[in-house]
């Protein structure tokens, strides 16, 4: 039985929340997000707070009831706070500019990568070696990192390429004669 399902999920001020059946829309000062619940997930709101529970004869919902929970909660904190993660670029020659809705990547190829930006994400760069992705979206913010990570992934022997800002990069020892 999941515990995480039980705990109700708290409204701050500026957050609005609209439940049509089983369609959740989420309102903030940071974006509008909409998600459909599983079937096996009633979701009502009551006196400021969402609470979630597993439908009537459902064997197995009180795990889908705490992974509801979870994206929920994601939602209303994406719409009131945002999500960021931040990119570093290690590396002789390796910058990063965000222009418009395009950020341009010199990692090192014989050409530059350009990379368009996806609606409801915004990229920042405030050095040339920093990038900085945020979003409402936890997911999106996720993989659209996940994605400029992807271009040149830090390699063990000298570290170099895009890690996050908190990755620990093991190395190994180069070879020996």
């Amino acid at each position: 039985m999941s515990r995480v399902a039980k705990s109700p999920i708290q409204l701050p001020k500026g957050i609005s929340v609209e439940i049509a059946g089983q369609d959740v829309k989420v309102k903030g000062s940071k974006g509008t997000l909409e998600w459909t619940v599983h079937p096996d997930v009633v979701v009502h709101e009551e006196n400021g707070e969402i609470k979630v529970a597993p439908a009537e004869g459902r064997k197995d919902a009180w795990a889908m009831a705490g992974t509801t929970r979870a994206l929920l909660n994601n939602m209303v904190v994406g719409c009131g706070q945002g999500f960021t993660r931040k990119l570093t670029l290690v590396g002789v020659g390796y910058r990063a500019q965000a222009k418009g809705d395009v950020l341009n990547l010199t990692l090192g190829f014989s050409h530059p990568i350009d990379y368009p930006v996806p609606a409801g994400i915004t990229i920042e760069t405030p050095s040339q070696t920093e990038v900085v992705v945020s979003g409402a979206d936890k997911q999106r913010v996720g993989q659209v990192a996940s994605e400029i990570r992807g271009f040149r992934p830090p390699e063990p022997y000298k570290g170099k390429g895009v890690r996050y800002a908190d990755e620990n990069v093991l190395r190994k020892e180069a070879k020996k004669k």
